[in-house]
């Protein structure tokens, strides 16, 4: 954490990046520290935002090479119920991809979208909003608590 809070803005991209995707890692650490040493506030903002949505839309298209047989198969889904969900995801349920920010769980919606065919667009569009306000609440509250000491 410490070498990438050093490396400022390529750190925090890197850190949004990895939190992003399957591995657990913060990026608010790296993000706070890099804020905290006097880092400027729409750099950061940018670099996370930019980093955690790329990082989200790997874990999408991770899921895109899935194959909605293999659902079938081993979890032995109903095929119809299946197919009414992945059309109801391929249009309207793919706003849900704005709550891809949310710890523990969003990683898993990414690759769901993606597995269950998610526009892509609706998908890049609602993730890159979440992940924005995401850090927008996170760096204001950094700032908020750095005022009171």
């Amino acid at each position: 954490m410490e070498q990438l809070i050093e490396w400022g803005y390529i750190g925090v991209f890197i850190a949004s990046f990895l939190a992003a995707t399957v591995l657990p890692f913060s990026s608010e650490v790296v993000l706070t520290g890099v804020l905290l040493a006097g880092a400027d506030y729409w750099q950061c903002m940018i670099a996370a935002t930019l980093g955690n949505f790329l990082g989200g839309m790997s874990c999408y298209y991770l899921g895109r090479l899935g194959k909605i047989e293999w659902i079938e198969k081993y979890l032995k889904l109903n095929i119809n119920k299946l197919q009414k969900v992945q059309h109801w995801i391929e249009g309207k349920g793919s706003v849900m991809a704005f709550f891809v920010f949310l710890p523990g769980i969003g990683d898993f919606i990414a690759v769901a979208l993606g597995f269950l065919r998610g526009n892509v667009w609706i998908v890049a569009i609602s993730m890159l909003i979440g992940k924005f306000l995401r850090y927008l609440v996170w760096m204001e509250l950094v700032y908020k608590v750095k005022d009171w000491f």
